[in-house]
């Protein structure tokens, strides 16, 4: 930052606003400039969009997790279903095992009565019966023939109560493998319904932060919605206060009343546009917005970027000191800068002054918070309250 004094005004050369407002803050000059920045501006939409993303992004990861959870918890229930059935289909077979060990049972226990009561009888009638096997017999041959027939039946007896007994022992021990399989299988369905208890638990929390981002983003689109209502409602309010200041300059006397005015000289002469150069900037008025109340200077240069030239930094002073020359309105020409390093209007005017855009035929456009086209004397009076108001071409580079 560079500060030279030229004679009686002081200078600001190359001098930021923030470097302004330290210098002019012992003067107390800081706390009265008007509040020109919104108190919502685009960067809180935009960082309270970016928050709206974030929780989007968050939103979709977490309802992924959700349907992850569900589908798992399809598939073990599906597993646990199937883990009924065979312990069903198991309680089935040793139903029927079992009735076929009790059928057994009821079987050996009658072939056991039968036999105990042959021998029985065979006991009670004592030799006798060996002796009506003996006196029967006609010859050896036929008493070794009957002989041989009575242990035979006997044999075939004691056969059978092993078989039923051995048919027995192997349903008991089918049962028992059953029973096994059946334990081992309702062991397998605790530990799946334990799993399927801990997966609804899970879900619950999921769910439980889903509905709690769900409740964010609402919060945040309401947020959103409300700083796009007050900023609209304080640019429209900012506009107003704009357009019934030009109202006001547009109703002055446009006869050079102001003390720097009447140092104006010369008339217009010339029309429109005449070269290429001029209409490119003179168009880039008509198309560049404006980027905000009090900041003309930037919209001038923004103006110049968008017609191919550069972007001129600095303030309204800055562009008044290094480019404006001519006070003669004969040297005006369409794509000139038109300025004043200072007017008595505003406080912050008093220490940045004002620029435009002259775009031919006697008018001129700036930024007042909006785009606007106003009357080159209307604006020489109005402004011209300090110093002279010139004009010249920005960055020194001739258009015509």
């Amino acid at each position: 930052m560079q500060i030279k004094r030229t004679g009686d005004p002081l200078e600001l050369n190359n001098i930021s606003r923030r470097d302004a407002l330290r210098i002019f803050a012992g003067a107390g000059l800081a706390t009265v400039l008007p509040r020109v920045a919104l108190a919502v501006d685009q960067k809180d939409v935009d960082s309270t969009n970016a928050q709206i993303e974030e929780t989007k992004k968050q939103l979709a990861k977490v309802q992924g997790e959700l349907d992850d959870i569900a589908a798992e918890y399809e598939k073990l229930s599906k597993k646990q279903s199937d883990t009924l059935d065979q312990i069903e289909q198991t309680q089935g077979k040793i139903t029927d095992v079992e009735k076929d060990i009790s059928e057994k049972e009821d079987e050996l226990s009658e072939k056991k009565k039968r036999l105990a009561k042959r021998v029985s009888e065979s006991y009670q009638a004592g030799s006798a019966g060996f002796l009506d096997v003996l006196f029967s017999s006609a010859s050896f041959e036929e008493l070794e023939s009957n002989v041989y027939y009575m242990d035979k039946i006997s044999e075939s007896d004691s056969r059978m109560i092993q078989e039923v007994k051995d048919l027995k022992a192997e349903l008991v021990s089918q049962r028992d493998t059953l029973q096994e399989q059946k334990a081992q299988l309702e062991s397998l369905s605790a530990t799946q319904q334990k799993q399927l208890k801990e997966m609804e638990s899970k879900q619950a929390e999921t769910q439980s932060v889903l509905a709690g981002l769900s409740d964010q983003q609402k919060k945040l689109m309401d947020q959103r919605d409300s700083e796009l209502a007050a900023m609209a409602k304080e640019k429209a309010e900012q506009a107003a206060a704009a357009k019934k200041a030009a109202a006001a300059a547009a109703a002055r006397n446009s006869s050079n009343s102001g003390a720097g005015a009447a140092n104006v000289t010369g008339a217009i002469s010339g029309g429109g546009a005449t070269t290429g150069s001029q209409q490119a900037v003179v168009s880039a008025c008509h198309t560049t917005p404006s980027p905000g109340l009090g900041l003309c200077a930037m919209w001038v240069s923004q103006v110049f970027s968008n017609a191919g030239y550069g972007y001129a930094s600095g303030n309204a002073c800055d562009m008044y000191n290094a480019w404006c020359t001519s006070s003669n309105r004969g040297d005006l020409k369409p794509g000139m800068i038109v300025a004043v390093s200072s007017h008595a209007h505003t406080a912050a005017g008093r220490i940045y002054g004002h620029i435009g855009i002259y775009v031919g035929g006697g008018v001129m456009m700036d930024n007042v918070g909006y785009i606007r086209t106003i009357n080159v004397n209307e604006w020489i009076s109005y402004y011209g309250t300090t110093v002279t108001p010139r004009w010249g071409w920005l960055m020194g580079i001739k258009l015509a």
